[in-house]
């Protein structure tokens, strides 16, 4: 497969799996007590730590 194939696969399980951590981040944010709009914003950094940590940590790995 091209370089640029499997990148694109990564990226898609890096943003799948950055959704799953938002959602359950969110979750038990709610389930805490936590208003509504506490529970997106959490779960919404959730998503972004995820991803960028992930794609970070590829780019790093990529440059070897």
């Amino acid at each position: 497969m091209p370089v640029n194939v499997i990148s694109a696969l990564l990226i898609t399980v890096v943003v799948l799996v950055g959704i799953i951590v938002a959602g359950v981040t969110a979750m038990l944010s709610k389930i805490s007590g936590a208003p509504v709009a506490r529970a997106v914003r959490d779960g919404g950094v959730a998503f972004a730590g995820t991803v960028t940590l992930a794609l970070l940590l590829m780019t790093s790995l990529h440059d070897l």
